[in-house]
């Protein structure tokens, strides 16, 4: 399991959206997004 399945798995344990956890983590939700979809390489 990478990481953006495990951030996916988490969030979706939390009952939470990718805007809440965007939001609470200072982040675009678009990044969010991409570090489940493992788009991110940064």
């Amino acid at each position: 399991m990478n990481i953006g399945n495990q951030i996916q798995k988490l969030r979706k344990q939390k009952d939470i959206t990718q805007e809440i956890l965007a939001s609470e983590m200072g982040v675009s939700v678009a990044a969010v997004s991409k570090w489940e979809n493992g788009v991110s390489h940064s």
